[in-house]
């Protein structure tokens, strides 16, 4: 890596928190660890990170709202959480609240190793573009260089994915695109869970658009989904 990825580790398992910092740090990472949501979030306002590493379940402040909190500043920080809850739901709270991405305890280290190389990835892509990325939609204006969606009553900053995912979609305006390609380009994996997160972003993404009413965002059941502009 050409810079240090700083990342913000909170975690009330000790041993778990230790052994997380520990082979994130032997692989090139600079690591602050907080054993509670309260720790993180004041860390998190007065230092720069580039990833936040949440666990769900921690005293004081659970690792849901320690995400919205920095969400209300952030909207462009992958947020990954780590939890021992498997239920569906729990994993859909996550991402609407803004969470990038999920792992359920216990995972390996070259799973959590992966998944952080796809967000360090991406952000190096994002810098390295030096020409700007203006779409019209519509009565839309979306600036992906500035993760702004803009319309004539209101201007909605988006998350990195959130503006991956309409990115794609503009790319190829009023044609089908794969849910495996895009699942595999913007989450670097395609599987259930990954799945019903593109799902929640889509959703999302037909609500900001919803101010014209000549936009339609399909889904084509199983296949994929088109953005498509009606005269």
């Amino acid at each position: 890596m050409n810079s240090i990825v700083r990342i913000l580790l909170a975690e009330d398992d000790t041993n778990l928190g230790f052994i997380i910092q520990d082979n994130l740090q032997q692989n090139g990472y600079e690591v602050a660890l907080f054993e509670n949501g309260l720790k993180a979030l004041d860390a998190y306002h007065k230092q720069n990170f580039d990833i936040c590493l949440l666990d769900v379940m921690m005293p004081l402040m659970d690792g849901f709202s320690l995400a919205e909190q920095i969400r209300k500043t952030n909207s462009q920080i992958p947020i990954i959480f780590l939890t021992a809850k498997g239920m569906k739901e729990d994993k859909l709270s996550g991402f609407r609240i803004g969470g990038d991405d999920y792992l359920i305890k216990p995972f390996s280290m070259e799973e959590l190793l992966f998944r952080i190389k796809v967000f360090v990835k991406r952000k190096l892509v994002h810098t390295e573009i030096a020409t700007l990325s203006v779409y019209e939609i519509g009565s839309y204006i979306f600036d992906y260089s500035k993760l702004e969606l803009v319309h004539p009553k209101q201007t909605k900053t988006l998350t990195q994915k959130e503006a991956d995912l309409l990115k794609e979609l503009c790319i190829h305006l009023n044609h089908l695109v794969k849910r495996e390609d895009l699942l595999k380009k913007i989450w670097g994996t395609n599987d259930y869970f990954t799945g019903r997160s593109m799902d929640v972003f889509i959703s999302k993404l037909r609500k900001y658009l919803s101010l014209d009413d000549k936009i339609e965002l399909m889904n084509h059941h199983g296949t994929g989904f088109r953005l498509l502009i009606h005269s």
